[in-house]
């Protein structure tokens, strides 16, 4: 671990900017201050002008390691993570095999332990007929269990409520649900199949996956967590509907239901289905502009509590397929950070609601052990962000294994200048250190 002392940076941290000096000694922040003295053996961080953030921890991500490895792995999107300012992450269990029994989820913890760039933990996956490995899951040691309410890879669809009953009811830690109703989808899919055949528009995803498939599936969900007091985290809201399902009127560590917004839910519209086509194609879907002013909204007032990435990267090959073999996902942790430093300069979110949605929230429901805040004694995960420098999106610099980016073509408006990770230097001047490796994420529950 190196020593370094960070000079007159202007720290964004718990609802203030301030200038500072920060000192990093063994992996933590030792010190914060002004006028802080040079020591033997520490590399000084010229930082007058740069905002140093606490790190992003991005609590939806899908790697792809292990099973579809030809579309990322742990090693490449971890360190694409870290190049765009993310330092710990959350990995979802649909790979393959599905990370349906703890045997095969400490596999995953042990190939992270030797290649990823950024810290890590991987959720343990829910089916309809493994309720006894769920109820295995140790919460100080794992973020959460992962419900996917809607269509997905493998056997991870719980469909049978018998079954979500009992996970809501029995569950030892946080329960993440993907929210589609899928009866709803099935209905949608065969209508527009007849009228379409196999060469249904783009444009008909939102119709498909609609708002209603969204809502009902995530007030479902909503009521199964008020029936048994779960602790409830719904991800990727994606419709103006779904933000008034939950409460802004008491503080988060007094939330039993959660909610996550994703970057592209924020930032793309169903216009856009007609330039980028199957490149925006996520579920749930990307909806009309309306939907996307509302979440922007209940971010800012807190009824929407953390911000993600749902970074799921496939081949190009893959993506330039007719709708219905075309799969959903696309890549984002290189350049979330840098699309909600352009929303801020557009004037939809402040610096300090960033810092509060992608590391303090985050930090705070998930319970996460000494990370998430500039604070002396936690962990030093740390990124430093040029608002003056620019970042244009071209395949030459592009570092997810699938090569491409729903952002090519886009200049934003700041750069990543370094990212720290348990205090050495991961990333500085466009360059990612190979030899860095992240840390298992502990829980304090």
């Amino acid at each position: 671990m190196g020593n370094y002392l960070i000079k007159g940076a202007s720290i964004v941290n718990e609802g203030k900017i301030f200038e500072s000096d920060l000192r990093i000694k063994n992996g933590t922040i030792q010190e914060i201050g002004l006028d802080l003295v040079d020591e033997p053996n520490e590399e000084k961080v010229l930082a007058k002008g740069l905002y140093l953030l606490p790190g992003f921890i991005d609590d939806q991500v899908h790697f792809r390691e292990p099973g579809l490895t030809h579309k990322a792995d742990l090693r490449t999107e971890s360190q694409a993570a870290v190049a765009g300012g993310i330092t710990s992450f959350m990995e979802m269990p649909n790979t393959i095999p599905n990370a349906l029994t703890q045997e095969l989820l400490q596999d995953k913890y042990d190939r992270a332990a030797e290649v990823s760039a950024a810290n890590y933990s991987f959720f343990m996956g829910a089916s309809n007929d493994n309720i006894q490995e769920v109820l295995k899951t140790d919460p100080k040691k794992v973020c959460g269990v992962k419900v996917f309410m809607g269509s997905s890879t493998g056997n991870m669809l719980v469909d049978e409520r018998s079954t979500l009953e009992a996970i809501f009811k029995e569950s030892p830690t946080l329960v993440a649900t993907h929210c589609e109703d899928e009866n709803t989808i099935r209905a949608n899919t065969q209508r527009y199949k007849e009228k379409y055949g196999e060469d249904v528009p783009m444009e008909m995803h939102p119709v498909i996956r609609s708002a209603e498939a969204c809502y009902r599936s995530s007030s479902m969900a909503v009521e199964l967590a008020a029936k048994y007091n779960s602790r409830l985290h719904i991800l990727h809201i994606s419709t103006a509907r779904e933000t008034n399902l939950f409460r802004n009127d008491i503080p988060l560590a007094e939330k039993k239901i959660t909610s996550e917004a994703c970057i592209h839910h924020m930032w793309f519209t169903d216009d856009d289905y007609k330039s980028k086509g199957a490149f925006i194609k996520w579920n749930p879907a990307v909806k009309s502009a309306v939907d996307r002013e509302e979440i922007r909204r209940a971010v800012n007032d807190n009824r929407i509590d953390v911000i993600a990435t749902d970074h799921a990267p496939h081949t190009i090959e893959e993506k330039k397929n007719k709708y219905f073999k075309a799969p959903s996902g696309g890549p984002l942790v290189q350049h979330a950070l840098l699309a909600l430093i352009d929303m801020y300069k557009d004037g939809v979110f402040s610096l300090e609601k960033i810092v509060e949605k992608t590391s303090h929230r985050v930090a705070e429901l998930f319970d996460i052990h000494n990370r998430g805040f500039i604070r002396e004694g936690y962990a030093a995960d740390l990124v430093l962000v040029d608002l003056n420098a620019k970042t244009e999106v071209q395949k030459s610099n592009i570092l997810y294994k699938c090569g491409w980016s729903p952002f090519e073509g886009h200049t934003f408006k700041s750069a990543v200048a370094h990212t720290f990770v348990n205090g050495v230097l991961a990333y500085s001047d466009g360059k990612v250190n190979n030899t860095v490796r992240g840390e298992r994420l502990t829980f304090n529950r």
